[in-house]
């Protein structure tokens, strides 16, 4: 006998060890050697993770597709593994070391403290692997992976190796997010951009040998200027006056009409405090529109101005050294054309300061000079660093570098093509964006946790790129050969010596983006380079489910590695997951003290009820407003689907072997077949195109309407006679209650399982347990003559409820039923119908009219008319009045919506889940008045 309830936390662990026991998840089952092979890689979490709402949206949506496709008799892969991390573990340790007042890393070493990171790695690094099990994901777990396990070790050296021989990885000195608190370049994706309240420092640059040109100071109401001064100096302005020691141009527009006279007689500033002269470039850069139309170029020290200083072939002088202190003693670019004297001596004092130290004082010391022209209070966005939440130094600096440009043309043309396809489409455009105005990738981190790169220099500085230190080594020997740097003997003897061969070259020392690795997923993950039977088998993979945040960050650049080195794209579909928000739509962070987590989630509610509303939530495209209570809501749903199979249960609806569904005969029993086959391919259509929304919406209208609300309510009076009908309701309510398991059992695992399970204890062995089952795949179940007359009969009930609750009619009252001119069929069905009719509509009695009686509210259902006279038990003219008023309400909110979303500075003041909200109260509002209008209709009176 079921419980008298379900308690997710008694049987999760138990039902899912059951799972991994039988092997249910494992690919390659010797039953499935001939079935279409289905893979999806998991977007692998960091070593150092724990599962948070984004991460449970994501692996719910992919364990949905791999219980569905498993079910439909597919070899599935669910390719699951960890990535390393680079910085956020190695930051881990370090922390760890240093609260145990331990050696830190550069005092243990390198080896040791990477031996310490594995040690930290198998003892904490699981956890994240342990909770997306408390979740439910069905992944392979005998195959998980780690991107520095030795397999995808080797798979790292030999793309690195052969994209450098083919020419896409070079070394070269460029601007990167210098990280001054790890001393590391890092990617984009670990750049926050902080708002920060600052200043705008104006500067007066000198113009150089006399030089002077006419101002406007005033213009007319065309804009025209009429009045000038002369100046003999230029104004810029720039949030970061330490960095003007590392300028090396004024950039001016073009058709700027201030200064093409100074451009074109070539005219110079001389660089305050430092003396260098330095060029006014024309350049589109430059926005005339904004101060004086001129901005300081620091080519070193900021990514637009990088790119100004390669257009125009300027120095690029690096002023700060890998911890942002300025740096200045012996920096022979700084010194280039500096003017020896006080000046420059005032600068050479700074060395050494810290940024913000360094500011302060060259403020103080234009100020002192009379260049500073005046301060400004400035709120801008500053680069900061996601986990060391230090400012981020864009820097120049010596790091490797991959060809994105080439490599990102194949990539382009798969996506054009329809090789791989976005889920939303809109996504393509976001894709198309980033990949056609790709920069070179950074691919270097100056960190010891990674893959160290398969770099060597030898004596005289060549690089050797090789998978191997004795591969390295032989090509190193055979350079100082040919070039004369060593003799034949002498190569033959270190050749011959390991400890002096050690001597001849040495290796890099950075290690690889993390970005890199996890690029080589959906390949290096099934055992590439190896010609493997499971990349054979399961390469391209079927879909990608991820964030739209990392579409360049790894979606792109698994296409781009993927056609490289594979014969095909990665994978077929890329479908983009919108974000988790809080129930106010706004963005969850620690800072807000919004975030919700899914442990707690599944702890107080259970793992099927957070999967559930995830799913149901999951419109394309849309993001979701998480709330708490909208899990209790289909926990509840758990809990309706619970007493349903008791219900069946205690009613003795037992699964039957002889029963045949195409066989039924009572009306009932064919309607209810033939809606389950109706929903399973319902929910079928929707999966396959990626809407779980859609899907999990037929599943709950199925489950909770009409298989709990109407069919076992219509079902209470043959459970309760003695009729013929029976037998065939006992088997269609136990047949059509599996149907439900199997079509629930990728949004509800645990549930659906153990009552897979429980109803099989009184009645024939399952063939093997609900993950493994066979997904509903009905036909020949259509009951036209059964639905029509089914449907009618709820219909009705559910237009008669509606009235009486848009008239608010008293709970209690029962209401008189007029069918008006009906047809013979419709009479027959009232006669077989007419308790439950009577009963679910509370209805005093059913009669049979020519007309409908006046003071009555028509309805018409199925193109029949029926009549409610409500005259008597309802004022219909106050009802009228107050539906009236109702509806000017709904209108009236409508417009104030309407006016704050025509207003354009409301749209770009106001914040994203604001402007959402607006218009999911302008949709609330609409709907509202809808209804309004439909009931005021049936009064007679006009909307």
């Amino acid at each position: 006998m079921l419980d008298n309830r379900f308690d997710p936390a008694a049987v999760e662990d138990r039902i899912y060890q059951s799972w991994v026991e039988a092997g249910a998840f494992k690919a390659g089952r010797p039953e499935r050697a001939g079935a279409e092979p289905y893979c999806i890689v998991i977007p692998p979490p960091n070593v150092t993770g724990s599962l948070h709402m984004g991460h449970a949206l994501n692996n719910t949506l992919q364990d949905i597709l791999c219980r569905f496709e498993r079910m439909r008799g597919k070899d599935v892969l669910w390719q699951v593994g960890t990535d390393h991390a680079g910085i956020a573990t190695q930051m881990v340790v370090e922390r760890q070391l240093a609260e145990r007042q331990l050696p830190g890393r550069r005092d243990m070493g390198r080896a040791a403290f990477v031996e310490r990171i594995w040690a930290w790695k198998e003892e904490s690094g699981g956890t994240i692997i342990n909770q997306l099990k408390k979740l439910g994901a069905s992944c392979d777990w005998s195959r998980e992976r780690f991107t520095m396990d030795e397999g995808l070790s080797r798979a790292v050296l030999k793309v690195f190796v052969r994209l450098y021989k083919d020419g896409l990885i070079y070394k070269d000195k460029r601007l990167v997010n210098w990280d001054p608190k790890f001393q590391s370049a890092i990617s984009d994706l670990e750049v926050l951009q902080v708002e920060v309240k600052g200043h705008l420092w104006h500067l007066r640059y000198p113009l150089a040998d006399g030089v002077t040109y006419e101002h406007p100071i005033a213009f007319d109401e065309n804009g025209q200027p009429f009045e000038f001064e002369t100046r003999d100096y230029i104004v810029v302005a720039t949030t970061r006056p330490e960095t003007m020691l590392g300028d090396t141009a004024v950039a001016v527009h073009p058709e700027d009409p201030r200064y093409q006279g100074l451009v074109a007689a070539g005219a110079k500033v001389r660089l305050p405090l430092v003396g260098r002269l330095i060029p006014i470039v024309p350049d589109e850069y430059s926005d005339p529109t904004k101060g004086t139309g001129a901005v300081k170029i620091t080519p070193a020290h900021d990514f637009n101005d990088f790119e100004v200083g390669r257009r125009h072939s300027l120095p690029m002088i690096n002023v700060l050294d890998a911890e942002a202190r300025i740096t200045l003693a012996g920096n022979e670019e700084f010194l280039a054309g500096a003017q020896p004297g006080a000046e420059l001596d005032a600068a050479l004092a700074l060395d050494g300061l810290s940024r913000e130290a360094a500011r302060k004082a060259i403020v103080a010391l234009m100020e002192e000079r009379g260049v500073l022209d005046r301060i400004e209070p400035h709120t801008h966005m500053v680069p900061h660093g996601d986990r060391s939440n230090v400012v981020i130094e864009p820097w120049l600096t010596d790091q490797w570098y991959v060809d994105a440009h080439t490599l990102a043309q194949p990539a382009l043309a798969a996506v054009r093509e329809g090789r791989t396809n976005f889920v939303p489409k809109n996504w393509e455009k976001t894709y198309f964006e980033w990949l056609e105005n790709i920069q070179p990738w950074c691919v270097s981190r100056q960190l010891w946790w990674g893959h160290q790169i398969p770099a060597w220099y030898g004596p005289d500085g060549s690089v050797f790129v090789e998978e191997t230190e004795e591969a390295a080594v032989a090509a190193a020997l055979a350079h100082c050969v040919q070039n004369g740097i060593i003799t034949d003997a002498e190569a033959l003897e270190l050749a011959a010596d390991p400890e002096k061969r050690a001597t001849l070259i040495t290796r890099d020392e950075d290690v690889l983006d993390t970005w890199f690795s996890s690029a080589l997923w959906p390949f290096s993950t099934l055992g590439w380079p190896d010609e493997t039977a499971e990349v054979a088998r399961f390469y391209p993979t079927t879909v990608l489910i991820t964030g739209f945040d990392i579409i360049f960050f790894w979606v792109a650049r698994m296409m781009m590695m993927g056609l490289h080195f594979m014969p095909d794209v990665p994978f077929k579909d890329v479908y983009i997951h919108a974000l988790v928000r809080d129930e106010k739509g706004a963005k969850m962070s620690k800072s807000k003290g919004n975030v919700i987590d899914p442990l707690d989630l599944v702890s107080k509610y259970g793992a099927d009820a957070l999967r559930f509303t995830l799913a149901a939530m999951a419109a394309q495209g849309r993001d979701i407003k998480l709330a708490p209570a909208r899990v209790e809501g289909y926990r509840n749903f758990s809990t309706k689907l619970w007493n349903a199979a008791r219900f069946a249960e205690m009613n003795g609806c037992g699964r039957d072997p002889a029963f045949v569904p195409r066989n039924a005969e009572s009306r009932l029993n064919r309607w209810i077949l033939s809606e389950t086959q109706k929903a399973g391919t319902e929910i079928t259509q929707a999966l396959e195109a990626y809407k779980f929304n859609e899907a999990a919406g037929a599943a709950y209208r199925f489950v909770w309407n009409i298989f709990c609300d109407w069919y076992l309510e219509l079902a209470k009076p043959v459970f309760n006679g003695n009729g013929g009908w029976k037998d065939e309701t006992r088997a269609t309510t136990a047949f059509v209650l599996d149907e439900i398991l199997k079509m629930l059992h990728p949004f509800m695992p645990f549930l659906t399982e153990e009552l897979w399970a429980r109803t099989a204890e009184t009645g024939a062995p399952r063939a093997s347990l609900l993950a493994l089952a066979e997904w509903p795949a009905l036909e020949g179940l259509e009951a036209p003559d059964a639905e029509a007359e089914i449907g009618w009969l709820l219909d009705l009930i559910t237009e008669i409820r509606s009235v009486r609750a848009e008239m608010n009619v008293p709970a209690g009252a029962q209401l008189p039923l007029v069918l008006v001119g009906v047809a013979d069929e419709v009479r027959e069905r009232v006669v077989v119908w007419l308790d439950t009719l009577t009963r679910l509509a509370r209805l005093s009695s059913i009669s049979f009219e020519t007309e409908a009686p006046a003071g009555s509210v028509q309805i018409v259902v199925r193109g029949e008319t029926a009549a409610l006279p409500l005259a008597g038990v309802i004022d219909m003219d106050a009802e009228g009045a107050r539906l009236a008023k109702e509806l000017a309400k709904a209108k009236d909110d409508i417009a104030k919506v309407d006016a704050k979303l025509g207003n354009a500075d409301f749209i770009k003041r106001a914040p994203e889940e604001v402007i959402e909200e607006q218009r999911e109260r302008r949709e609330a509002a609409s709907e509202r008045a809808g209804k309004i209008g439909e009931a005021l209709a049936r009064l007679g009176r006009a909307g």
